[in-house]
């Protein structure tokens, strides 16, 4: 019955669903040249041999499920993975990152006709998904078709388990079609548990599995030349409202910090000139990555609007706020800078990443700050006290550390479910 109810939504709502995706390709969040693939049409062939299938949401997922994917790749010559993502951004930088064996598509759109398509193709042998993404018909016709299917590295946020609860037994009737459940945090386990889950394992975060983030020498040099006589800070996977709080937290430091440098990544590149534009109107000189201009001596901002540069810049400083954490988005993952020696910084709404917010708070890993009073302060501190920037960074590798076992385990679980042991 909720299925039914589900599709027939999705059909009264079909217009706007294709209405919604062609301004989606207008936009740029769509990949033109693979449009396709999201009403289930495969862009490649299917690899022969065992498929493992992982779908991750975006950019903080893909990253997190590389360590698992080469482990899974290295146990069998004769396994392909498929990797799905929905965003342009994370098929982009899974192109330079999935190792040979696994390759990339984009996943359809949650029909039943473009699911059916996608599943008829690719026939995997177990389909994976990591933290949040839950997919009614996906899933139902995963389950149709007795393929094994994990929930890994599941996360569930307050708004997520309101909206849920109010499903009725729709959410009970998905996540029973799960063999296996890790969460990441009790929290978690409890919410999906109330929802109707059953035996939900807690062991730890696959984010802190991940490898530190790639980077390239030559370009790292060049950089590092450009800004060696510099006091340089880095706000990382800034969104929307955040680069004018760190615009007035620049002209703050200015008078009192000798030849500022203040390095700006966006999350979503495609907002570059209009960062840009800003900047410039307010009277700061600014250089711009992705049209190759140069750092000089009067640079106040650089804008690395590129895509797979961030663990470059973590290489580049020693302080760096963390985005989206200053509206309210959820903040971006801390770790990826923590793994990187950095003093971390951010703001009140670290929802996405709670339990590793909370745990490098604790061990006094990283500085939350309110506002961009606070952001200032708190900026002007460290460039001042080398010593608590150094204490600071060491703690916060020490907080990484802390989940690294947990790969095996999980890697365990996808064989049985592969084997046919699955202890559900």
């Amino acid at each position: 019955m909720y299925m039914a109810l589900y599709n027939m939504a999705l059909t009264v709502a079909a217009p706007m669903i294709k209405s919604h995706l062609k301004k989606r390709l207008k936009d740029g969040k769509e990949d033109p040249k693979r449009f396709e693939e999201r009403f289930g049409e495969p862009s490649r062939s299917r690899p022969s041999g065992e498929l493992i299938w992982i779908h991750a949401a975006s950019v903080g997922e893909a990253v997190s499920s590389l360590p698992l994917i080469r482990v899974l790749l290295a146990r069998n010559s004769n396994r392909s993975v498929l990797l799905t993502t929905g965003s342009v951004t994370s098929a982009r930088l899974m192109e330079d990152r999935l190792p040979t064996g696994a390759f990339h598509q984009f996943i359809p759109i949650d029909t039943k006709e473009a699911v059916s398509k996608f599943l008829n193709y690719w026939n995997p042998q177990v389909a994976i998904w990591l933290e949040s993404e839950i997919w009614p018909n996906l899933i139902t016709e995963t389950s149709k078709r007795k393929i094994p299917m994990l929930l890994l590295n599941a996360r569930m946020t307050a708004s997520s388990f309101s909206t849920w609860r109010k499903t009725g037994g729709l959410i009970k009737t998905l996540l029973k079609r799960f063999g296996y459940i890790h969460a990441q945090t009790q929290l978690t386990a409890d919410r999906l548990e109330y929802l109707g889950a059953k035996d939900v394992e807690t062991l730890g975060n696959l984010k802190f599995c991940s490898p530190p983030l790639p980077f390239q020498k030559d370009k790292y040099h060049e950089l590092n030349r450009a800004v060696s006589n510099r006091k340089v800070w880095l706000a990382a996977s800034t969104h929307k409202g955040e680069e004018a709080i760190i615009a007035a937290t620049h002209m703050a430091l200015k008078p009192v910090t000798k030849n500022l440098l203040t390095i700006i990544v966006p999350r979503h590149p495609e907002r570059a000139e209009e960062i840009r534009g800003k900047l410039e109107e307010a009277g700061f000189e600014v250089a711009q990555r992705s049209v190759k201009e140069p750092i000089s001596e009067t640079t106040d901002f650089y804008l690395a609007d590129t895509i797979g540069e961030l663990g470059t810049f973590y290489r580049l400083v020693d302080v760096v706020f963390v985005g989206g954490s200053l509206v309210s988005k959820g903040g971006q993952n801390p770790l990826e800078a923590a793994r990187l020696d950095c003093a971390i910084l951010f703001g009140p709404d670290m929802s996405n990443f709670e339990e590793i917010a909370v745990d490098l708070l604790e061990n006094e890993g990283a500085i939350m700050v309110k506002d961009g009073v606070q952001l200032t302060k708190q900026l002007a501190y460290l460039f001042s006290e080398i010593k608590v920037r150094g204490e600071m960074a060491i703690k916060a590798v020490e907080v990484v550390k802390t989940g690294e076992a947990l790969l095996g385990h999980l890697v365990m679980e996808i064989e049985k479910s592969l084997s046919g042991k699955d202890k559900k």
